[in-house]
């Protein structure tokens, strides 16, 4: 049924201006459910695995294979939508997820492994739940973005991913804000969190449930079965001209940024150990002062999103897309050399929120010019490319933060700005957007 033949109600308006139909907007409900669970979840799991026993090195090894998962699962989950449907192949895909949040919740009952006469540590089960956890995230990238490709018009795709993006980060505002309460109330950092775990588990099945009732199927456009190694080598190939420099320049950035992300917490709760006291809330320990910076982060990101995206309609894509790259290079160098004050890291993670203000052109860019039918693979092989060689910067970025914490994040701005600074040079304008 075409956007027109839609029968209009009292949102239509409202629907129109945020470019959400009825599938994007399902779409969008489960982006916050699971984003919720995810952003509650994740961002502590490094500090999760150092109370585990796990040491810089081992959270390194963490942050790259997420980073690994990020490269493996987009191609074929992309692939796999767009041959069977994005409604069941989002539905297995959360599936996973929720079963990937109980095991996180169950590791320390899960305890060590003994294989062979050899004791595995505990917090394998952390990465373990983690090959689980991330697959509705990473496996059901392309069958998002064909869902909002095929519903909204070429010259809206950066507001339509606004939208879903901006229920999205809602999620990443109430996650780390209810986990922060949630520490702060608890007794000790586990307890805590594993209370945090159940409140994932429950939320990402209910958010599964409600994904598959509700979803609209009939409007999905299913490409050809999946040719195997050769469509992939095909689809590298075949990338638009248009992704090349912002692919280039992304991998440099995501580079940088993966170096260090995993440890941002690390650097509030151990490196800065910066706390704070509240009229009424009183002290807040270091690790929930940094779900109130994540917080004061996506604030920022949900405030900024949609108007600098209804601004790239009449800028373009690319000075929106550069301005997320530049704020990505800059942040890590600026939090690891920042003082132990509350209000100036909070104001460094307000900074880093206009990063998010890039992400609905980005992705627009990415998705935009991929011919119908194709918008999962095309996703997918790029995002493929992108995240296999970022693959080993978190690795990497834990061996020099065991040594130089500041050495790491200085070499992460630095390696973030020759990204950025490529794709300004050489990146090029959407046609929808010129």
């Amino acid at each position: 049924m075409s956007q027109e033949q839609r029968t209009p109600d009292v949102f239509s308006a409202f629907r129109q201006f945020l470019a959400l139909e009825r599938d994007v907007l399902v779409l969008s409900v489960a982006m916050l459910a699971f984003s919720l669970s995810f952003q509650m979840t994740n961002r502590y799991i490094p500090q999760y695995l150092s109370v585990l026993g796990a040491g810089a090195g081992i959270i390194g090894l963490y942050g790259s294979v997420g980073n690994g998962i990020s490269a493996a699962y987009p191609y074929p989950g992309g692939a796999f939508s767009d041959r069977i449907g994005s409604r069941i192949a989002l539905t297995l895909f959360a599936v996973l997820s929720t079963i990937g949040f109980g095991i996180w919740l169950l590791t320390p009952e899960l305890g060590t492994l003994a294989i062979g006469g050899v004791d595995i540590p505990v917090w394998v089960w952390i990465f373990v739940g983690l090959l689980f956890s991330q697959s509705w995230k990473s496996f059901g990238l392309g069958a998002t973005f064909a869902i909002i490709k095929q519903d909204v018009t070429p010259d809206r795709l950066a507001t339509g991913f606004a939208s879903t993006e901006t229920f999205r980060r809602i999620g990443f505002l109430l996650g780390p804000t209810l986990a922060a309460g949630v520490l702060a109330l608890s007794a000790g950092f586990v307890t805590g969190f594993q209370l945090i775990l159940v409140m994932a588990v429950v939320l990402a099945a209910a958010a599964t449930v409600v994904q598959h009732v509700l979803y609209d199927a009939s409007n999905d456009t299913l490409g050809k079965q999946f040719e195997g190694t050769s469509q992939l080598i095909a689809d590298l190939r075949d990338l638009p001209e248009e992704l090349k420099p912002l692919l280039i320049g992304d991998i440099f950035v995501r580079f940088g940024n993966g170096m260090v992300y995993a440890f941002f917490v690390i650097v509030v709760v151990q490196f800065l150990e910066v706390s704070a006291t509240l009229p009424v809330v009183g002290r807040l320990a270091p690790e929930a002062l940094f779900g109130v910076f994540l917080g004061v982060e996506m604030t920022v990101a949900l405030l900024s999103m949609i108007p600098v995206s209804k601004l790239a309609e009449r800028v373009g894509l690319k000075p929106v897309i550069g301005l997320g790259y530049l704020v990505y290079a800059t942040f890590p160098m600026l939090l690891i050399t920042a003082p132990a004050n509350a209000v100036v890291v909070g104001g460094l993670f307000a900074f880093s929120g206009l990063r998010f203000a890039g992400l609905p052109a980005h992705k627009a860019m990415i998705v935009g010019p991929a011919e119908q039918k194709t918008g999962g693979r095309v996703t997918g092989a790029y995002y493929l490319l992108r995240n296999t060689i970022v693959i080993p910067s978190a690795a990497f970025g834990g061996w020099l933060y065991g040594d130089n914490p500041t050495l790491a994040f200085g070499l992460a701005t630095v390696i973030g700005l020759i990204g950025t600074g490529y794709y300004l040079v050489f990146g090029t304008e959407f046609d929808a957007y010129t």
